[in-house]
């Protein structure tokens, strides 16, 4: 029986405790870490390449859904949130099929949770799991901001007409507002399905477009493909680290850490070769 590699996150004590107790009974999973914050879940995710993650939502600092943000698709592991949402966001889950646990936790939800995730990580390719939640949150942000919609399309409308004072810029419609982002100030863009992740100063933005789409927004001087759903700025680059099998990892910030896979590892020799 294979069992799951398995991470658990909350900031909660009692409730890692209480996790961690009931997942023990669960032969299909084994924990490989426990975490109580967003930060040491994705730098623990990034080391171990956990099979799946136990996810909290509300954490201070770097919540659930902030973490996924800072994670390439391909190295988002099988997700199961633990949240006492209300309805409206549970219901974007049911439709993206993002598996949840509500608060308080009982064996049941757990052992359905788990059945869910096996079946998932024998069918599924890995850069399905990150898709399907960004499209859950983006959902969950347009439900939360419905009332507001026609004020903003109109904004995006007008924004549109002066498109040709903006070729420096992406416009990224959040919620109900619309964010002229610098190119500049982008560190790197990672792809999940229908959307890009665009990680700017920080801040995760979500701007539905395709990568290819994006990357023709941006200018190639500076922005270079890593990877077939990671783009890096070429300026943000402090460290390069080798990986296995002709990899790499750059070091872009503090925190974040992208893989360069082998079919794109010319693009930094070339990059290092100019130095």
């Amino acid at each position: 029986m294979h069992k799951l590699r398995t991470i658990i996150v909350d900031d909660e004590p009692l409730a890692l405790n209480l996790l961690r107790a009931k997942l023990n009974k669960v032969p299909e999973i084994e924990i490989i870490a426990e975490c109580k914050n967003g930060r040491e879940a994705i730098e623990k995710t990034m080391d171990l390449a956990p099979d799946l993650i136990f996810l909290d939502i509300q954490m201070p600092g770097v919540d659930g859904f902030g973490v996924i943000k800072k994670l390439q698709s391909d190295i988002v592991p099988l997700v199961i949130f633990t949240t006492a949402f209300e309805q409206y966001a549970l219901d974007a889950f049911d439709v993206h099929a993002v598996d949840y646990i509500l608060k308080p936790i009982d064996e049941e939800r757990i052992t359905r949770a788990v059945s869910r995730a096996i079946v998932r990580f024998e069918t599924e390719e890995e850069t399905e799991h990150k898709s399907r939640i960004i499209g859950a949150i983006d959902t969950i942000n347009e439900r939360e901001n419905s009332a507001s919609s026609s004020q903003s399309s109109q904004g995006q409308s007008s924004l549109g007409q002066n498109k040709g004072n903006l070729e420096h810029k992406i416009i990224i419609k959040d919620r109900d507002d619309i964010t002229l982002l610098k190119q500049a100030d982008i560190e790197w863009v990672d792809a999940a399905g229908d959307y890009c992740c665009v990680h700017a100063q920080g801040v995760t933005h979500i701007k539905r477009s395709t990568l290819k789409n994006l990357l023709d927004d941006l200018d190639p001087s500076i922005f270079k493909r890593v990877h077939r759903s990671t783009i890096v700025n070429l300026n943000y680059i402090q460290k390069v680290i080798p990986h296995t099998k002709g990899e790499y990892f750059l070091k872009l910030g503090e925190y974040d850490q992208v893989k360069v896979s082998r079919n794109y590892r010319d693009v930094i020799k070339d990059f290092l070769s100019d130095w």
